[in-house]
């Protein structure tokens, strides 16, 4: 009954500018290169002067900045220490980094580590190759969940119900021949990943680069994070993927270790895709 209250109260008492700042910044998060005011305005459908008045105040408070010729809004990083902060793993760059030195050392190839922001993903470091050419991404940067090796780990270990939900909501853009553009090849994907342990992205949304990654839980068993190798397929060969899927899932269990980690994901209520 006090929760039925509670929801009760949510609903009559609405803030609409904070629901339209909130949709705003859902909004900018998919449009990594930015959007201009007039496009979020009709994009939402929300009255130009309202929308003039969030992002001001988003961009005075550092959550948003402008940019280029025709002042494109964009997130800034400052949301990045808000999730660091909201699921505690403001350590997670702290316990990965030197773990991540070496497996970058063992490959010699890209090693990232980043976090699920609800339908995509995010880099939020890695350790750069020591190749001539390498794969670099600046950290902030999103990412699908379908199309690559750490998305398909943050989803697969998930709770049945949180699964199902972020299952239903994606988007299944086609990037390439190989991108998995469906709802039930990329389920089909994931029974495979929950059964080894480790993710693939073979040239899924960018031809010609390749992915391993493993997932890093806490000491609940929940995926809190990735951690993935990348680089070009012309070294990334298809039998040099599964011995770096194995070295990743030793690595990020060490990971996992540091953040209370000791069950299996199957006893710790992640049931399989499969189920």
């Amino acid at each position: 009954m006090e929760s039925e209250k509670i929801s009760s109260d949510v609903e009559n008492y609405q803030v609409p500018a904070l629901d339209r700042a909130l949709t705003i910044l859902e909004l900018l998060a998919l449009h990594p290169n930015g959007m201009r005011m007039r496009e979020l305005a009709d994009r939402l459908s929300f009255p130009p002067n309202s929308v003039f008045r969030i992002t001001g105040v988003l961009e005075q408070r550092g959550y948003l900045f402008r940019e280029g010729t025709d002042m494109r809004y964009r997130l800034s990083r400052k949301l990045l220490s808000l999730g660091y902060a909201a699921i505690g793993e403001d350590k997670l760059i702290q316990h990965s980094l030197e773990i991540m030195q070496q497996v970058r050392d063992g490959t010699q190839e890209t090693v990232l580590v980043g976090v699920r922001a609800d339908l995509q993903g995010v880099v939020l470091e890695q350790v750069a190759s020591t190749q001539p050419v390498k794969f670099l991404v600046d950290p902030g940067t999103h990412f699908p969940l379908h199309t690559s090796a750490p998305g398909k780990v943050l989803v697969a270990f998930l709770p049945e119900a949180e699964r199902e939900s972020v299952l239903a909501r994606i988007e299944y853009t086609r990037y390439t021949d190989q991108t998995l553009d469906s709802r039930s090849k990329f389920e089909a994907e994931l029974r495979t990943v929950w059964e080894t342990g480790y993710a693939l992205d073979c040239g899924e949304q960018i031809e010609g680069l390749r992915c391993v990654g493993a997932p890093i839980f806490n000491h609940r068993g929940y995926p809190i994070a990735a951690i993935w190798v990348t680089g070009p397929s012309f070294r990334l060969s298809a039998s040099a993927l599964k011995p770096i899927g194995r070295e990743l899932m030793e690595a990020a269990g060490r990971i996992s270790q540091k953040f209370g980690y000791k069950l299996l994901p199957a006893s710790a209520g992640s049931s399989s895709p499969a189920a």
